[in-house]
């Protein structure tokens, strides 16, 4: 009579071996979607800022809400590091509009590079 193989029976390393594989599975699906939401908050951050030189520069009415908002958020987002009060990287104090465009300007190509290295190291 011919040797027949019986089926190998499921064994715990199989079973452990299957459960690891869906916590890897699950791992990289939290890092990839974390990565994609510190992407999110680095672009809406340089957009922020962005829009508040665009403001400056074209004048716009400091009075109205929504361009205060803009403004005090682009102005807080800065770090005081990119600051448009003379205290920035750039100090083009006497013409406020270039020095919003530069200090601001340079602060959101600073967030995209920080937000896309940090998407990089996440990301599996």
């Amino acid at each position: 009579m011919p040797d027949v193989k019986k089926p190998a029976a499921e064994t715990p390393t199989d079973r452990r071996g299957t459960m690891g594989e869906k916590a890897r599975k699950a791992a990289s699906t939290l890092r990839s979607k974390l990565a994609s939401l510190v992407w999110l908050v680095a672009v809406v951050c340089a957009l922020f800022l962005a829009t508040g030189a665009l403001l400056v520069t074209l004048r716009a009415n400091p009075d109205n809400p929504a361009v205060k908002f803009v403004l005090d958020a682009a102005d807080a987002l800065d770090l005081g590091i990119f600051s448009t009060n003379g205290e920035g990287v750039f100090d083009l104090r006497p013409e406020r509009e270039k020095s919003a465009l530069v200090n601001w300007g340079l602060a959101a190509v600073g967030y995209l590079i920080v937000g896309k290295i940090l998407d990089r190291v996440i990301r599996p």
